[in-house]
């Protein structure tokens, strides 16, 4: 397994982050790739994204492992630009995949399904010179907590509030028994 890890600026002055990791898609690897998919994301700071991420890109892998063929070689890319995060499975199998109906009692098949629920969108390209295909998703990052700032004033907090009225003398003998 082979991993790569960039930092790119682009002309607007906004980072591009980029992980990519190649790899044989075995069910040992699988659950290894979904471990730093995890760890990728807890380091961007995008832990809300980590359970969708890491069960989406299982799901392709999964299917890179029961139907790709000649080989279960492919390459799994992380990109984060502006409010997104794109992960990518390419493959040397030029078959696209197929959007089937979920059957209720079927134990396999519903891969995409999962990862169109999971993703706000997903998709297919065919790589040039039939080397294959890249099936992608899209997960929205979430938007950050503003940091509350107290506000200043020129008067500390105790004086800021008005004294408190005098109780009156009826109500004040009355407390005190």
């Amino acid at each position: 397994m082979q991993a790569d890890q960039t930092d790119r600026t682009d002309p607007t002055h906004r980072t591009e982050r980029e992980c990519t990791l190649e790899l044989e898609a075995h069910p040992y690897r699988i659950q290894q790739i979904r471990r730093i998919v995890s760890a990728q994301l807890r380091y961007w700071r995008l832990d809300p994204l980590i359970e969708p991420a890491s069960s989406a890109t299982s799901e392709l892998l999964a299917n890179v492992h029961r139907h790709a063929k000649p080989d279960k070689k492919c390459g799994v890319r992380l990109t984060l630009a502006d409010d997104r995060l794109t992960v990518a499975v390419s493959d040397h199998d030029p078959r696209l995949p197929q959007l089937r109906p979920v059957e209720p009692m079927a134990t396999t098949g519903r891969g995409l399904t999962m990862v169109e629920a999971m993703s706000d969108s997903w998709g297919t390209d065919l790589l040039p010179e039939d080397a294959g295909k890249v099936v992608w998703f899209v997960l929205r990052t979430p938007l950050a907590v503003p940091t509350l700032v107290p506000l200043k004033t020129s008067v500390p907090f105790e004086r800021a509030l008005p004294e408190p009225e005098p109780l009156p003398e009826a109500v004040a003998v009355a407390a005190a028994a």
